[in-house]
């Protein structure tokens, strides 16, 4: 792992640190860094952006390079090898700087302009979570039938095996008050796709306060998500969140 950026932790942290996995993503960053930097413009907090390179192959480490001439607050941080999103998310969470630390998909399924939403929603809670089951009317692509199927089941098995309450939890547009929701970070195990059960368990284990919020949305087709593949490992990963608690494998603060 090797951040990037002479000084980031010299200058006086951010307000909000937005973190963003990506593996193979040297198509897809430009544009999604351009409408992340035009929605900061509209905002007076100040704000940096670490992007988790997570062993891309296709060139996405240079593309961020040649990025950071224009974005003044870009931070690269590189996993030698690819981990996966868990890895990656925990990684930019843990070398976050502000305030408030909000997750985001390199494809901006959820625009980033809905933000504002989980961001007014951190007054009053310490994590707040975007969500495409609340209210369905939001989603502007859906997904195919077996997809939206398959997370109905995942999201069912969630709320047995952990007894979280929530309707969606893979939803990748989450903001956290960094300080709140750092120990659940450090204590995060699960490094795939399957990391969002855990990681909202541990949350909800340590106190924080969190809301389901509803958020536009629009499936990419060029997601990374294999239906049946990561399925699987998805809920050998919820088992084994259930397992860890059960072995007291995550102490209280």
């Amino acid at each position: 792992m090797s951040p990037s950026g002479e000084g980031s932790r010299t200058t006086p942290p951010p307000e909000l640190s937005i973190v963003i996995p990506a593996y193979n993503e040297a198509r897809r960053l430009p544009r999604t860094l351009a409408r992340i930097r035009a929605w900061l413009e509209g905002q007076s907090r100040s704000a940096e952006i670490i992007v988790v390179d997570d062993g891309s192959t296709d060139g996405t480490a240079a593309v961020l390079e040649s990025s950071r001439a224009e974005f003044a607050n870009l931070r690269l941080i590189a996993h030698a090898r690819n981990r996966g999103k868990g890895a990656s998310v925990r990684t930019g969470f843990l070398e976050a700087r502000g305030r408030i630390v909000l997750v985001t998909d390199a494809d901006l399924s959820a625009p980033i302009a809905e933000a504002d939403k989980l961001l007014a929603a951190l007054g009053s809670y310490d994590a707040a979570i975007g969500s495409r089951a609340v209210d369905r009317s939001l989603i502007e692509v859906h997904q195919s039938r077996a997809r939206e199927l398959a997370g109905i089941l995942f999201n069912f098995a969630v709320r047995v095996i952990t007894g979280l309450p929530f309707v969606d939890t893979q939803c990748g547009f989450k903001a956290f008050l960094r300080e709140r929701a750092q120990i659940a970070f450090e204590q995060q195990r699960t490094e795939g796709f399957g990391f969002d059960p855990e990681l909202l368990f541990l949350c909800r284990r340590h106190g924080l306060e969190i809301v389901e919020v509803p958020v536009r949305w629009a499936h990419d087709a060029d997601t990374r998500v294999r239906v049946l593949r990561d399925g699987l490992r998805m809920v050998w990963d919820l088992l084994a969140v259930r397992g860890n608690w059960l072995l007291r494998r995550y102490p209280r603060a």
